[in-house]
């Protein structure tokens, strides 16, 4: 079998990906001599880019470069039990250019199946490191999501801590966007006029990666990260979990202290169902 051949096989069986789409990146690949994407490992249910945040960040930087339409999500526990009764999110997470993962139990688990991950990446610490290469290399940035004036908020401090940095726009869409059209044409809209560099859009899973999913054609960013409650760290709202519970897998644990009755739910019902899938997918 040939090299093209191989590759198509791995790409389109594999990966699960349309058929199209990966056969234009396989041909561009071929003929004009570079990759387009980095390679993917199988995880649990989904597929994930194995690097660290510098190779993280250098992958974005050359998305940038390239002027490819590109988006980036981050997966955890909860997102990965969301993709086991989610088709549609399946798809969407798999079709991202760049597949990150946050949470230390998954990269425990990584660990477990033989295929260990090099590090966690969390979009609470992807974002604000890009937030600072944006501004040694004078990329323009989004923010859209979170309360009124919390993306607003994070404006404010990222210009008092960065001077120099350009963020061209920030959004707070009301309830229900994703369902209004005319909300959804206001936006993309809004955001082609400054077609910023990097769009970091905080919504939540799996409200980002469909926006973004759906959305990513008809508004002019060249890289979409999925960011979740970064906005609220970077408005200075929400407190972060210390890094040592961090770096020992207790994020999570911090995140149920803080909102006990909303948490409840997900970490000790929904996310306990992980260790089925362990079992399933080994």
């Amino acid at each position: 079998m040939s090299e093209v051949s191989q590759t198509a096989t791995y790409m389109i069986q594999e990966l699960h990906l349309p058929v199209y789409h990966r056969l234009c990146l396989m041909l561009e690949e071929r003929f004009l001599g570079r990759k387009t994407e980095m390679e993917k490992q199988a995880l649990l249910n989904t597929y994930i880019n194995n690097v660290t945040m510098h190779e993280t960040i250098a992958a974005i930087e050359k998305m940038i470069a390239d002027g490819k339409k590109s988006y980036v999500v981050a997966i955890n526990v909860d997102v990965v039990m969301k993709i086991e009764n989610d088709p549609y999110l399946k798809q969407v997470v798999d079709n991202a250019d760049m597949v990150l993962v946050d949470g230390k139990p998954l990269v425990w688990i990584s660990k477990l199946h033989g295929k260990p991950l090099k590090a966690k990446i969390s979009g609470s610490d992807l974002v604000p490191l890009l937030c600072e290469v944006a501004t040694q290399k004078n990329y323009t940035i989004f923010i859209i999501g979170g309360k009124e004036g919390i993306a607003e908020q994070a404006r404010k401090r990222l210009e008092e801590k960065l001077p120099g940095i350009k963020i061209v726009g920030t959004y707070a869409p009301p309830l229900g966007f994703e369902k209004d059209k005319k909300e959804l044409d206001k936006i993309n809209h809004m955001i082609s006029d400054v077609h910023p560099d990097l769009l970091v859009a905080c919504f939540g899973c799996p409200k980002q990666e469909k926006w973004i999913y759906e959305n990513i054609s008809m508004y002019d960013a060249k890289v979409s990260v999925c960011a979740g409650a970064t906005v609220d760290f970077l408005a200075g709202n929400v407190n972060r979990a210390p890094r040592w519970m961090s770096e020992h897998g207790l994020e999570w644990f911090y995140r149920f202290l803080q909102e006990p009755k909303r948490m409840f739910k997900r970490y000790f019902v929904d996310d306990m169902k992980i260790i089925g899938l362990i079992k399933k997918y080994r």
